[in-house]
Protein backbone atom coordinates (compact mmCIF):
# COMPACT_ATOMS: atom_id res chain seq x y z
CA UNK A 1 0.00 0.00 0.00
CA UNK A 2 1.28 3.48 -1.05
CA UNK A 3 1.22 6.12 1.48
CA UNK A 4 0.20 9.26 1.34
CA UNK A 5 2.34 12.66 2.11
CA UNK A 6 1.56 15.63 2.99
CA UNK A 7 3.41 17.90 1.46
CA UNK A 8 3.51 20.72 4.19
CA UNK A 9 4.61 18.12 7.09
CA UNK A 10 7.34 16.83 4.38
CA UNK A 11 8.61 20.51 3.82
CA UNK A 12 8.23 21.06 8.06
CA UNK A 13 10.57 18.22 8.52
CA UNK A 14 13.07 19.27 6.18
CA UNK A 15 13.36 22.66 7.16
CA UNK A 16 13.66 21.50 11.07
CA UNK A 17 16.87 19.95 10.22
CA UNK A 18 19.33 23.13 10.13
CA UNK A 19 21.18 21.98 6.83
CA UNK A 20 23.27 25.29 6.06
CA UNK A 21 25.57 24.10 4.11
CA UNK A 22 28.14 21.84 4.22
CA UNK A 23 25.87 20.42 7.05
CA UNK A 24 22.94 17.72 6.67
CA UNK A 25 21.29 17.80 10.03
CA UNK A 26 19.66 14.40 8.98
CA UNK A 27 17.97 15.77 6.06
CA UNK A 28 18.90 13.03 3.73
CA UNK A 29 17.82 10.94 5.94
CA UNK A 30 13.88 12.70 6.00
CA UNK A 31 13.96 12.04 2.72
CA UNK A 32 15.28 9.11 2.51
CA UNK A 33 12.54 7.43 5.17
CA UNK A 34 9.79 9.15 2.62
CA UNK A 35 10.71 7.87 -0.40
CA UNK A 36 11.44 4.43 0.94
CA UNK A 37 8.26 3.85 2.33
CA UNK A 38 7.30 4.58 -1.69
CA UNK A 39 9.34 1.98 -3.10
CA UNK A 40 12.37 3.71 -3.73
CA UNK A 41 15.58 2.38 -3.55
CA UNK A 42 18.18 5.06 -2.24
CA UNK A 43 21.65 5.13 -2.39
CA UNK A 44 23.95 7.73 -0.85
CA UNK A 45 26.65 8.93 -2.50
CA UNK A 46 28.74 10.66 -0.26
CA UNK A 47 31.63 12.31 -1.95
CA UNK A 48 34.65 14.43 -1.18
CA UNK A 49 37.82 14.76 1.85
CA UNK A 50 37.23 12.20 4.68
CA UNK A 51 35.56 13.61 7.39
CA UNK A 52 34.18 16.18 5.31
CA UNK A 53 31.89 14.57 2.88
CA UNK A 54 29.23 16.17 1.22
CA UNK A 55 25.98 14.21 1.44
CA UNK A 56 24.08 13.51 -1.63
CA UNK A 57 21.34 10.80 -2.25
CA UNK A 58 20.57 8.95 -5.35
CA UNK A 59 16.88 7.48 -5.58
CA UNK A 60 15.13 5.48 -8.65
CA UNK A 61 11.63 3.64 -8.79
CA UNK A 62 11.27 1.56 -11.78
CA UNK A 63 13.94 0.38 -14.25
CA UNK A 64 12.23 0.75 -17.69
CA UNK A 65 11.56 4.53 -19.86
CA UNK A 66 10.62 6.86 -19.72
CA UNK A 67 13.14 7.85 -17.60
CA UNK A 68 12.38 11.41 -15.55
CA UNK A 69 14.81 12.65 -13.12
CA UNK A 70 14.38 15.36 -10.78
CA UNK A 71 17.29 17.41 -9.08
CA UNK A 72 17.60 19.26 -6.19
CA UNK A 73 19.47 20.24 -2.84
CA UNK A 74 19.06 20.29 0.77
CA UNK A 75 21.31 22.60 2.01
CA UNK A 76 20.37 26.26 2.60
CA UNK A 77 22.14 29.38 3.21
CA UNK A 78 22.61 30.96 6.87
CA UNK A 79 19.81 32.27 8.10
CA UNK A 80 20.94 35.57 9.50
CA UNK A 81 19.13 37.35 12.03
CA UNK A 82 15.80 39.70 11.73
CA UNK A 83 13.12 36.77 11.45
CA UNK A 84 10.03 36.79 13.13
CA UNK A 85 9.98 33.83 13.39
CA UNK A 86 12.47 30.70 14.02
CA UNK A 87 13.81 30.07 10.70
CA UNK A 88 13.88 26.18 11.81
CA UNK A 89 10.84 25.61 12.90
CA UNK A 90 8.48 25.53 9.83
CA UNK A 91 5.66 27.29 11.29
CA UNK A 92 2.74 28.19 9.44
CA UNK A 93 0.66 31.35 9.95
CA UNK A 94 -1.81 32.80 7.75
CA UNK A 95 -1.22 31.18 4.76
CA UNK A 96 2.32 31.20 4.77
CA UNK A 97 4.78 28.76 5.65
CA UNK A 98 8.09 29.81 7.13
CA UNK A 99 11.66 28.46 7.44
CA UNK A 100 14.93 28.85 5.97
CA UNK A 101 14.85 26.42 2.73
CA UNK A 102 11.16 26.51 1.98
CA UNK A 103 11.55 28.27 -1.05
CA UNK A 104 15.22 27.38 -2.31
CA UNK A 105 14.47 24.29 -2.33
CA UNK A 106 13.03 22.16 0.42
CA UNK A 107 9.97 23.21 -0.43
CA UNK A 108 10.32 21.61 -4.32
CA UNK A 109 11.73 18.72 -3.10
CA UNK A 110 8.71 18.35 -0.99
CA UNK A 111 6.36 18.62 -3.58
CA UNK A 112 7.94 16.38 -5.95
CA UNK A 113 7.86 13.44 -3.13
CA UNK A 114 4.31 14.44 -2.56
CA UNK A 115 3.52 14.89 -6.20
CA UNK A 116 4.72 10.99 -6.65
CA UNK A 117 2.86 9.12 -3.73
CA UNK A 118 -0.36 10.82 -5.52
CA UNK A 119 0.51 9.38 -8.90
CA UNK A 120 1.74 6.08 -7.48
CA UNK A 121 -1.65 6.00 -4.74
CA UNK A 122 -3.66 5.73 -8.07
CA UNK A 123 -2.05 3.24 -10.50
CA UNK A 124 1.42 1.78 -10.97
CA UNK A 125 3.88 3.46 -12.50
CA UNK A 126 4.79 3.26 -16.22
CA UNK A 127 8.61 4.12 -16.32
CA UNK A 128 11.32 5.40 -14.09
CA UNK A 129 11.31 8.19 -11.52
CA UNK A 130 14.96 9.35 -10.09
CA UNK A 131 15.80 12.27 -7.38
CA UNK A 132 18.72 13.56 -7.73
CA UNK A 133 19.62 15.24 -4.08
CA UNK A 134 22.46 17.03 -2.87
CA UNK A 135 23.61 18.59 0.30
CA UNK A 136 26.18 21.20 -1.29
CA UNK A 137 24.74 23.23 -3.91
CA UNK A 138 24.90 27.04 -2.20
CA UNK A 139 28.51 26.15 -1.60
CA UNK A 140 31.58 25.52 -4.08
CA UNK A 141 29.60 22.48 -5.32
CA UNK A 142 32.56 20.54 -5.78
CA UNK A 143 31.74 17.30 -4.45
CA UNK A 144 27.61 17.45 -5.00
CA UNK A 145 25.82 17.05 -8.12
CA UNK A 146 29.25 17.07 -10.33
CA UNK A 147 30.05 14.06 -8.55
CA UNK A 148 26.06 12.33 -8.02
CA UNK A 149 26.14 12.55 -12.47
CA UNK A 150 29.35 10.51 -12.58
CA UNK A 151 27.89 7.80 -10.52
CA UNK A 152 24.73 7.71 -12.11
CA UNK A 153 26.76 7.42 -15.59
CA UNK A 154 28.87 4.72 -14.25
CA UNK A 155 26.02 2.45 -12.84
CA UNK A 156 23.68 3.11 -15.99
CA UNK A 157 21.23 6.03 -14.58
CA UNK A 158 20.78 7.91 -17.70
CA UNK A 159 17.40 9.75 -17.80
CA UNK A 160 15.17 10.96 -20.33
CA UNK A 161 15.01 14.07 -18.96
CA UNK A 162 15.63 16.23 -15.48
CA UNK A 163 13.23 18.28 -13.75
CA UNK A 164 15.71 20.84 -11.65
CA UNK A 165 12.96 22.17 -8.53
CA UNK A 166 14.51 25.53 -8.30
CA UNK A 167 12.47 29.15 -7.39
CA UNK A 168 12.00 30.08 -10.90
CA UNK A 169 9.02 31.81 -10.14
CA UNK A 170 9.71 36.14 -9.68
CA UNK A 171 6.22 36.86 -8.23
CA UNK A 172 3.51 34.16 -9.10
CA UNK A 173 3.11 30.68 -9.71
CA UNK A 174 3.51 29.82 -13.65
CA UNK A 175 5.04 32.74 -14.69
CA UNK A 176 8.76 31.11 -15.38
CA UNK A 177 10.29 27.96 -16.98
CA UNK A 178 14.34 27.99 -16.91
CA UNK A 179 15.26 26.25 -19.82
CA UNK A 180 19.49 27.60 -19.89
CA UNK A 181 21.39 29.45 -17.58
CA UNK A 182 24.42 32.25 -18.92
CA UNK A 183 27.90 30.56 -17.79
CA UNK A 184 30.40 32.34 -15.45
CA UNK A 185 33.41 33.46 -15.55
CA UNK A 186 35.36 35.33 -12.35
CA UNK A 187 39.11 36.41 -13.41
CA UNK A 188 41.42 37.92 -10.63
CA UNK A 189 44.29 40.37 -12.57
CA UNK A 190 47.42 41.29 -10.81
CA UNK A 191 49.70 43.89 -12.05
CA UNK A 192 53.08 44.41 -10.14
CA UNK A 193 55.34 47.68 -10.69
CA UNK A 194 57.20 49.64 -8.61
CA UNK A 195 56.53 51.58 -5.30
CA UNK A 196 57.82 54.71 -5.49
CA UNK A 197 57.43 58.30 -4.74
CA UNK A 198 54.55 60.34 -6.27
CA UNK A 199 57.22 63.05 -6.95
CA UNK A 200 59.98 61.07 -8.61
CA UNK A 201 57.62 58.89 -10.61
CA UNK A 202 60.49 58.38 -13.21
CA UNK A 203 61.83 56.00 -10.48
CA UNK A 204 59.21 54.45 -10.24
CA UNK A 205 56.33 51.53 -11.87
CA UNK A 206 52.80 52.45 -11.50
CA UNK A 207 51.00 49.67 -11.94
CA UNK A 208 47.51 51.05 -11.68
CA UNK A 209 47.93 53.05 -14.81
CA UNK A 210 48.40 50.02 -16.98
CA UNK A 211 45.79 48.32 -14.66
CA UNK A 212 43.43 51.45 -15.71
CA UNK A 213 44.42 50.69 -19.13
CA UNK A 214 43.42 47.05 -18.92
CA UNK A 215 39.99 47.79 -17.67
CA UNK A 216 39.34 50.23 -20.46
CA UNK A 217 39.98 47.96 -23.15
CA UNK A 218 37.89 45.10 -21.67
CA UNK A 219 35.00 46.81 -20.90
CA UNK A 220 34.76 48.59 -24.11
CA UNK A 221 34.34 45.52 -26.39
CA UNK A 222 30.73 45.07 -27.09
CA UNK A 223 30.90 41.22 -26.03
CA UNK A 224 27.93 40.24 -28.22
CA UNK A 225 23.94 41.40 -29.31
CA UNK A 226 22.22 38.14 -27.75
CA UNK A 227 20.38 35.95 -29.35
CA UNK A 228 17.22 34.51 -29.37
CA UNK A 229 17.56 33.03 -25.75
CA UNK A 230 19.75 34.93 -23.96
CA UNK A 231 20.21 39.03 -23.49
CA UNK A 232 23.75 39.82 -24.03
CA UNK A 233 26.51 38.67 -22.37
CA UNK A 234 27.91 41.52 -19.51
CA UNK A 235 31.44 42.08 -17.87
CA UNK A 236 31.21 43.69 -15.07
CA UNK A 237 34.28 44.85 -12.76
CA UNK A 238 33.54 43.74 -8.85
CA UNK A 239 36.69 45.15 -7.60
CA UNK A 240 39.77 47.20 -8.06
CA UNK A 241 42.26 47.00 -5.10
CA UNK A 242 45.78 49.07 -4.22
CA UNK A 243 45.88 48.09 -0.68
CA UNK A 244 47.17 52.55 -0.88
CA UNK A 245 46.00 54.36 2.34
CA UNK A 246 48.88 57.28 1.36
CA UNK A 247 48.57 60.13 -0.56
CA UNK A 248 52.35 60.82 -1.63
CA UNK A 249 53.45 56.65 -2.41
CA UNK A 250 52.98 54.76 -6.67
CA UNK A 251 51.70 51.58 -4.90
CA UNK A 252 53.62 48.18 -5.89
CA UNK A 253 50.72 46.41 -6.95
CA UNK A 254 47.30 46.92 -8.25
CA UNK A 255 44.47 43.95 -8.50
CA UNK A 256 41.28 44.01 -10.02
CA UNK A 257 38.23 41.15 -9.96
CA UNK A 258 36.18 40.50 -13.15
CA UNK A 259 32.83 38.44 -13.63
CA UNK A 260 31.56 37.95 -16.93
CA UNK A 261 28.20 35.98 -17.39
CA UNK A 262 28.07 35.35 -21.07
CA UNK A 263 25.47 33.48 -23.14
CA UNK A 264 25.77 30.97 -25.98
CA UNK A 265 27.72 33.00 -28.02
CA UNK A 266 31.00 31.71 -26.11
CA UNK A 267 32.50 29.30 -24.34
CA UNK A 268 34.65 30.27 -20.63
CA UNK A 269 38.26 29.20 -22.03
CA UNK A 270 38.07 31.47 -25.42
CA UNK A 271 36.93 34.40 -23.06
CA UNK A 272 39.80 33.46 -20.83
CA UNK A 273 42.34 33.64 -23.53
CA UNK A 274 40.64 37.01 -25.16
CA UNK A 275 41.51 38.68 -21.30
CA UNK A 276 44.91 37.22 -20.95
CA UNK A 277 45.75 38.33 -24.42
CA UNK A 278 44.73 41.96 -23.54
CA UNK A 279 46.77 42.16 -20.54
CA UNK A 280 49.70 40.71 -22.11
CA UNK A 281 49.64 43.92 -23.99
CA UNK A 282 49.41 46.61 -21.25
CA UNK A 283 50.85 44.39 -18.72
CA UNK A 284 53.43 41.63 -19.95
CA UNK A 285 54.32 40.57 -16.44
CA UNK A 286 51.11 40.58 -14.74
CA UNK A 287 49.06 37.52 -13.75
CA UNK A 288 46.01 36.05 -14.64
CA UNK A 289 43.64 33.78 -13.01
CA UNK A 290 40.57 32.66 -14.06
CA UNK A 291 37.58 30.22 -12.40
CA UNK A 292 34.59 29.13 -14.52
CA UNK A 293 31.83 27.83 -12.64
CA UNK A 294 29.80 27.16 -15.51
CA UNK A 295 29.19 26.92 -19.05
CA UNK A 296 25.46 28.53 -20.84
CA UNK A 297 23.38 26.51 -22.09
CA UNK A 298 20.27 25.77 -23.35
CA UNK A 299 17.83 23.02 -23.48
CA UNK A 300 16.14 23.40 -26.96
CA UNK A 301 12.42 23.57 -26.37
CA UNK A 302 11.23 20.47 -26.78
CA UNK A 303 7.97 17.82 -26.11
CA UNK A 304 8.70 18.14 -22.28
CA UNK A 305 9.00 21.23 -22.07
CA UNK A 306 6.21 21.93 -24.18
CA UNK A 307 4.56 18.76 -21.69
CA UNK A 308 5.56 21.31 -18.56
CA UNK A 309 4.80 24.46 -19.95
CA UNK A 310 1.05 23.10 -20.82
CA UNK A 311 0.68 21.85 -17.09
CA UNK A 312 1.53 24.43 -15.79
CA UNK A 313 -0.82 27.31 -18.00
CA UNK A 314 -3.61 24.61 -16.97
CA UNK A 315 -3.37 24.84 -12.94
CA UNK A 316 -1.91 28.60 -12.74
CA UNK A 317 -3.56 30.05 -15.59
CA UNK A 318 -0.44 31.29 -17.11
CA UNK A 319 1.59 30.67 -19.71
CA UNK A 320 5.37 30.46 -18.44
CA UNK A 321 8.02 32.20 -19.94
CA UNK A 322 10.71 29.74 -21.45
CA UNK A 323 13.92 31.88 -19.88
CA UNK A 324 17.49 32.21 -19.34
CA UNK A 325 18.15 34.42 -16.90
CA UNK A 326 19.03 34.83 -13.70
CA UNK A 327 21.81 33.22 -11.65
CA UNK A 328 23.25 29.94 -11.92
CA UNK A 329 22.34 26.81 -10.87
CA UNK A 330 23.12 23.12 -10.37
CA UNK A 331 21.34 22.88 -14.16
CA UNK A 332 24.86 24.02 -15.68
CA UNK A 333 25.95 20.24 -14.22
CA UNK A 334 23.15 18.54 -15.73
CA UNK A 335 23.13 20.20 -18.99
CA UNK A 336 26.55 18.10 -20.32
CA UNK A 337 24.69 14.90 -19.46
CA UNK A 338 20.63 15.13 -20.71
CA UNK A 339 18.18 17.72 -21.15
CA UNK A 340 17.09 19.32 -18.30
CA UNK A 341 14.96 22.02 -17.38
CA UNK A 342 13.65 24.41 -14.23
CA UNK A 343 10.69 25.16 -12.73
CA UNK A 344 9.09 25.10 -8.91
CA UNK A 345 8.11 27.96 -6.25
CA UNK A 346 7.78 31.79 -6.34
CA UNK A 347 11.60 32.85 -5.16
CA UNK A 348 10.79 36.51 -3.33
CA UNK A 349 11.92 35.08 -0.03
CA UNK A 350 14.55 33.21 -0.78
CA UNK A 351 18.11 33.77 1.33
CA UNK A 352 15.68 36.31 3.17
CA UNK A 353 15.07 36.85 6.61
CA UNK A 354 11.63 35.54 7.24
CA UNK A 355 12.09 33.21 3.62
CA UNK A 356 8.42 32.06 2.93
CA UNK A 357 5.99 30.17 0.45
CA UNK A 358 2.43 30.32 0.24
CA UNK A 359 0.56 27.00 1.65
CA UNK A 360 -1.47 27.58 -1.88
CA UNK A 361 1.54 27.41 -3.80
CA UNK A 362 3.25 24.66 -2.22
CA UNK A 363 -0.06 22.80 -2.98
CA UNK A 364 -0.71 23.76 -6.42
CA UNK A 365 3.26 22.65 -6.99
CA UNK A 366 2.37 19.02 -6.36
CA UNK A 367 -0.61 18.83 -8.60
CA UNK A 368 1.70 21.08 -10.91
CA UNK A 369 4.28 17.96 -10.91
CA UNK A 370 1.78 14.98 -9.71
CA UNK A 371 0.29 16.12 -13.48
CA UNK A 372 3.58 16.65 -15.17
CA UNK A 373 4.80 12.71 -14.47
CA UNK A 374 1.37 11.81 -15.77
CA UNK A 375 1.96 13.70 -19.42
CA UNK A 376 5.56 12.64 -19.38
CA UNK A 377 4.60 8.97 -19.77
CA UNK A 378 4.79 7.50 -16.17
Amino acid sequence: MIVSIDVVTLAGKLIACQSVTPADDGAMAVLTDALSALGFKTERVDRGPAGAQTPNLFARLGNDGPHLCFAGHTDVVPPGSGWAHDPFAGISEAGMLYGRGIADMKGGIAAFVAATASLLAERPLRGSISLLITGDEEGPANFGTKEVLLWMMDHGHRPDFCLLGEPTNPSQMGEVIKIGRRGSLNVWITVEGVQGHVAYPHLADNPVHRLLAILSELTGRVLDEGNAHFAPSSLQVVSVDVGNAATNIIPAKASALLNIRFNTEHRGEALVRWIEACVARHAPNAHVKASISGEAFLTAPGQAVASLSEVIERHTGRKPKLDTGGGTSDARFIASYFPVAEFGLVGATMHKADECVAVADLEALVRIYRDFLEAFGL
